[in-house]
């Protein structure tokens, strides 16, 4: 068994898919054209996949009150700054950094609809 996809209800789908594909590097596998818009977002490795759909009759998180380390989304970067400050440009909002002790960087931000996003820079 293994990890396949990781499922969002989210508001504003196509804004939020639109801006993953243009500054997260995914791509479309699949996606609904009719509500609830369920669609399949993956990288070119096609390792864990992101599942995105704004369905309305259930609830959608209040991700941008809700704590980071509850729920995010880690990504691994060669250069965690430079990608802060890049998806800073883009909308996206910086919460924490932290370095651990073998030197790895963390940098916590939220995407523009305030799901959490966790830049790891491996040490």
């Amino acid at each position: 068994m293994r990890l396949e996809h990781i499922a969002l209800n989210v508001p504003d789908i196509q804004a939020l898919i639109a801006w993953y594909v243009g500054h997260l590097g995914f791509t479309i596998i699949r996606g609904e054209q009719v509500a609830p818009f369920k669609t399949i977002l993956g990288k070119d490795d096609r390792g864990v996949m992101l599942e995105l759909y704004s369905n309305p009759a259930a609830p959608i998180p209040d991700y941008v009150r809700q704590d980071p380390t509850v729920f995010h989304l880690g990504f691994v970067v060669l250069g965690a700054r430079s990608e802060k400050s890049r998806l800073a440009e883009a909308g996206a909002s910086f919460v924490s950094e932290t370095t651990t002790r073998d030197g790895t960087i963390l940098l916590m931000m939220r995407d523009p609809w305030g799901i959490p996003l966790q830049l790891c820079q491996r040490g």
